[in-house]
């Protein structure tokens, strides 16, 4: 039986965390033998691993990352961490160096320097692996190059490298050190290999496994939209943070609704820029049009009864929310943006828009207006191409 080790950030309720207990489910109990271990020890969607996987993390605390009880508790375990094994001592030149680049950049990200605290003060695995997996950038790569030893070693890459502020020095060249890279778009692996052209041999593309069947009978479900409402429901899924770009889509909304357009725009998801918004919000007069709805367990019965689902961010690697909806057949208004171009086709299976209040105030208005229009894209939509079991051969394959 082979050994295989998983390894992601957190199992907070997101998109890579999705396709992580996905991939796991689809592991043969009788072939594999799987393991995982979350860097930093909590995340709500850990009742979602599949029974035959053991989580590693002697301490794990199953709330989630997003809201404040959570980041609290993300804090406490970054605070661990710096002090165990004097890692925040071993780490001070290499902290001071990538913040005072980032400083000179004007760009300072807190997690993209704290997740090389984590790895290096995380649990220590013993044992040898067949093969180990980071699902993530960051925490998650740094640590299976560094402290896990494993026959072969793989790395996932959800997002624009580059855009999401990582960068050579940060990751220590870590990348260096796996046998197989996998992206999850084409636009993923190109913004990847333009900082590390010499991995372009042993860089792939590995879709996200998405079981149709389950998300078709999951949305029958009881839940969905509790208010009477009697207008058009937009919706979005997505966490409450800078690169979904919500403060422009409320600002889309005061344009609908200075229309005189009779809808009103849901968001499911949490995150730390939850009271800029409610307050942007508040500013606007769109305390009953615009409701931030938090995270919820089951999407999809929202997503059946929307009339228009929309993902209007700054940059993607390949958005899950964007395929569940398309399997749910909804029109779908998406930002021109990297790995959104890769999985709405204008006007065929979708609408792009741009990045601004009018551009997703003018998508939104065409397809609330036009009912034979959204069909026909609803349709194209669940049509689309879905990544099947030769996916998770390009994985086990290295095996």
């Amino acid at each position: 039986m082979k050994e295989l080790l998983f390894v992601i950030n957190t199992l907070g309720r997101a998109g890579a965390e999705t396709a992580l207990v996905e991939l796991l489910n689809r592991l043969d109990p009788e072939e594999y033998r799987a393991e995982l271990y979350v860097l930093a020890n909590q995340g709500d969607m850990v009742s979602e691993i599949p029974k035959h996987v053991r989580l590693l993390n002697r301490h794990f605390e199953a709330i989630s990352v997003l809201d404040l009880e959570g980041q609290k508790a993300l804090r406490r375990q970054v605070w661990k961490a710096m002090f165990n094994r004097l890692t925040v001592v071993k780490c001070f030149p290499y902290l001071i160096k990538n913040f005072c680049a980032m400083l000179s950049e004007r760009k300072v990200l807190p997690d993209k320097l704290l997740w090389r605290v984590m790895s290096d003060g995380g649990q220590r695995m013993e044992k040898r692996y067949d093969l180990a997996v980071a699902f993530l950038e960051g925490g998650a790569s740094y640590y299976v190059s560094n402290h896990v030893k494993a026959d072969r070693k793989a790395a996932f890459l959800h997002v624009d490298y580059g855009r999401a502020g990582y960068t050579r020095s940060l990751d220590r060249d870590c990348y260096l050190k796996f046998d197989k890279i996998f992206a999850v778009s084409g636009e993923v692996k190109e913004a990847f290999l333009e900082v590390y052209p010499e991995c372009e041999s042993r860089t792939d593309i590995f879709h996200n496994l998405i079981d149709g069947e389950r998300i078709h009978v999951k949305a029958k479900d009881s839940g969905g939209f509790e208010d009477d409402f009697s207008g058009q429901r937009i919706l979005t899924v997505g966490r409450l943070t800078k690169q979904k770009a919500f403060e422009i889509s409320v600002e889309a909304m005061k344009l609908l609704k200075d229309e005189g357009l009779r809808v009103r725009w849901y968001v499911l998801g949490e995150g730390d820029q939850r009271k800029v918004l409610e307050e942007q919000i508040r500013t606007l007069g769109l305390e009953e049009d615009f409701l931030l709805l938090g995270a919820v367990d089951n999407p999809y019965p929202y997503m059946l009864q929307a009339d228009v689902y929309v993902h209007a961010s700054r940059y993607e690697g390949k958005s899950i929310a964007i395929q569940e909806a398309q399997i749910l057949g909804k029109a779908i208004l998406v930002s021109d943006c990297s790995g959104n171009r890769e999985q709405v086709e204008h006007d065929v299976d979708g609408m792009m828009c741009d990045l601004s209040p009018a551009g997703i105030a003018a998508g939104i208005g065409e397809l609330l207006r036009d009912e034979g229009k959204r069909k026909r894209l609803g349709e194209a939509a669940a049509c689309k191409h879905r990544a099947e079991e030769e996916e998770l051969n390009k994985l086990l394959s290295l095996l």
